[in-house]
């Protein structure tokens, strides 16, 4: 059993995340904006606070409970991922006993077959591209850091990627798309909170970005 911390538990991501942590035996808290709004779409037994990942004291406060800190948050403009990746390694820097930091990334941020960003492609969804110049600009931010925390990136699917059902498998790849014989990389958010607990309780990627798909 691990103590996890989950800012931006109130989203789409972060709500499975808690949900999978928490069903799986895990001591979860739930780091959100609006706590008494959002406590009642969330599980009884779940600690429920107020937490923004964005800020280095928020942070601060939350760690020293937490054996891993997830990072999966939304909604914000392009500079919210940087600055939550600043923040998060800022107040974990020389803390003694520093969890670990899941942060939930973006898809478009993994390499095509050439070696380039999926997000540099032409054909990009511009509604997308803000977000994924923000989630590519936190991976450098986590790649660039010398501070001894370790973290990890999990990256979805670039495009496949929508609430769905809760399989328990998936595979995974590290800086291109894991496909299937079509070509295609699918995940639902519940399978990608499968992975993201899985990483949390086996550590296979420590100070790496990972993707996952079927």
């Amino acid at each position: 059993m691990s103590d996890v911390v989950v800012f931006g538990a109130a989203g789409t991501a972060g709500s499975r995340i808690v949900r999978e942590a928490f069903n799986r035996g895990h001591r979860v808290v739930a780091a959100v904006r609006r706590p008494e709004a959002d406590a009642p779409y969330l599980p009884a037994g779940v600690r429920v606070v107020t937490g923004d990942a964005t800020s280095e004291r928020s942070v601060r406060e939350l760690a020293p409970e937490a054996d891993a800190l997830v990072v999966a948050i939304g909604g914000g403009n392009r500079t919210l991922w940087p600055d939550a990746a600043r923040a998060v390694l800022d107040a974990l820097r020389g803390m003694p006993a520093a969890p670990r930091v899941i942060h939930v990334g973006g898809g478009a941020t993994l390499l095509s077959p050439a070696g380039t960003p999926l997000l540099d492609d032409p054909d990009f969804p511009d509604e997308y591209r803000d977000a994924a110049l923000g989630q590519a600009e936190a991976l450098d931010v986590y790649r660039s850091s010398a501070d001894g925390v370790t973290w990890t990136y999990v990256c979805p699917p670039p495009l496949e990627f929508h609430p769905g059902e809760r399989t328990g498998r998936y595979r995974t790849g590290t800086d291109q798309p894991v496909t299937d014989a079509r070509g295609r990389s699918v995940l639902s958010y519940e399978d990608l909170a499968v992975a993201v607990v899985d990483e949390i309780e086996n550590e296979r990627f420590p100070n790496m970005r990972f993707t996952a798909a079927y």
